[in-house]
């Protein structure tokens, strides 16, 4: 009887407890799927993350010394924009206050117009021939353009300038040109030709200057065409205008260098050169004054009479030392001469005595 009362009490008690226990899963039930999706969420994006961030090894490279220094420039570069800027405006207020100053100490203020109307255009045209393209490689080409340009802007600054002319004007040069100086096509004061100079100037007119010619300029006629050989092959094809203006039946002429310079270098001028000694040539009328203002030092070049002289005096030295040479051969001849009877008595001495002595009896 009394393990039948504590089996119903034991069963009673388990069945309030399940049922306690399933009313409390229940309502808890949808906290608890919630909970456990907002975890898996989290435990997603981390896994995410961490497949996003970049390993080592795995793709990149590790960055370089150059490298490092490279971006830390481009920073600093990035961060100063603002201060460049500030200097520059700066710059900008300070040359316009000094030009105003300048403006302000002149007497009339435009000086700069009264210099642009002393400028006097001359009439003698000047042709840089660009028809030998094709015989010069490509680091040539952009000598012969830096050339070009030097030209351009000594004329434009020169106070005769003449009538410039570029002709032939195409392939590696032209493209160099549109690459690498696209204003060419703004220039001013020059005529730029894709023809040859012989389509548009008369033959007469004409007379180019090369280095082989045997004619030697006077003076220069400003009715004239002077054609400049654009050509930068380091003597690889010498005489090559020459024969050209030869061969169109052109008058050809070299500059009066011999003349009145002596270099140690060959007679041989750039472009460039050859254009701004005519420019000087124009304003001064003096060869002389105008090959040693625009020749470079490295040439070497010495006034012709100075190098007379200085040979003339190089022959009287050697004459000298020639002179001071045989004057000593005569003295030391005849020291010779008299250093040689003393020799000879005692010669005579010592063979009278060996004679005695082998004479004496033993």
């Amino acid at each position: 009887m009394g393990v039948g009362i504590r089996s119903l009490v034991f069963e009673e008690f388990a069945f309030q407890y399940f049922q306690r226990h399933q009313i409390m899963t229940s309502e808890m039930l949808p906290a608890f799927i919630e909970s456990s999706n907002v975890e898996r969420k989290q435990s997603l994006s981390e896994d995410q993350e961490k497949s996003q961030k970049p390993r080592l090894g795995e793709g990149f490279e590790p960055i370089s010394k150059r490298q490092m220094k490279k971006l830390i420039k481009q920073k600093q570069w990035e961060e100063q924009r603002e201060l460049r800027k500030q200097k520059r405006k700066e710059k900008r207020k300070r040359k316009q206050l000094e030009r105003q100053c300048q403006l302000e100490s002149n007497s009339d203020g435009n000086d700069r117009k009264r210099i642009r109307r002393d400028v006097v255009h001359s009439t003698l045209r000047l042709i840089i021939d660009c028809s030998f393209d094709s015989l010069m490689v490509l680091k040539d080409i952009k000598k012969l353009h830096k050339q070009i340009q030097r030209c351009y802007a000594e004329n434009r600054r020169a106070l005769h300038p003449v009538q410039f002319y570029l002709t032939s004007h195409g392939g590696q040069l032209k493209k160099n040109m549109d690459e690498n100086d696209k204003g060419w096509v703004n220039w001013k004061d020059i005529y730029i030709k894709p023809e040859h100079y012989s389509e548009f100037i008369k033959k007469e007119d004409l007379i180019y200057l090369t280095s082989d010619s045997p004619n030697v300029l006077k003076e220069l006629d400003e009715s004239k065409a002077y054609v400049i050989g654009g050509l930068v092959d380091h003597n690889h094809h010498k005489g090559l205008t020459y024969k050209q203006a030869s061969d169109h039946g052109i008058d050809h002429a070299q500059l009066p260098l011999g003349n009145f310079v002596k270099m140690n270098s060959r007679k041989v001028l750039a472009i460039n050169h050859v254009f701004e000694i005519i420019l000087e040539y124009l304003e001064t009328r003096d060869w002389q004054e105008a090959f040693f203002t625009i020749l470079p030092q490295r040439k070497g070049a010495v006034p012709t009479d100075k190098a007379c002289e200085g040979s003339s005096h190089d022959k009287k030295s050697a004459r000298v030392e020639d002179g001071l040479d045989s004057d000593s051969s005569e003295e030391e001849n005849n020291r010779n001469e008299l250093e040689s009877p003393h020799e000879e008595e005692k010669q005579d001495k010592e063979n009278s005595n060996e004679s005695t002595v082998n004479s004496i009896p033993h």
